[in-house]
């Protein structure tokens, strides 16, 4: 079991990072940080082999926080029919 540290990125919706609480964000490298934004700190949560999180596979998760220090989850991909409610927005590709 660890305790796991959860960040949220301002720059991209939907996109957090847990690490292991003992190391905070020490083994995260400058490169992430510089892409993710400056974290902001949302909860700490004890996590086990076999807990069930909504949108995380907490095996993958529990692994890249041993092998990198961190796991990076990134936003759900958006559905079709949701890119036609920002027609003018740069980032769905659709004028």
């Amino acid at each position: 079991m660890i305790i796991c540290s959860i960040y949220k990125s301002p720059r991209k919706d939907e996109m957090y990072l847990y690490v292991d609480k003992k190391d905070l964000l020490k083994r995260v490298p400058d490169a992430l940080v510089e892409m993710f934004g400056k974290p902001s700190h949302l909860m700490d949560m004890p996590i086990r082999p076999g807990r069930k999180l909504a949108r995380v596979d907490v095996e993958k998760m529990l692994q890249g926080i041993k092998e990198k220090g961190f796991y990076l989850q990134m936003p759900p991909p958006k559905e079709d029919y949701m890119l036609d409610l920002y027609p003018n927005r740069p980032e769905t590709g659709v004028r």
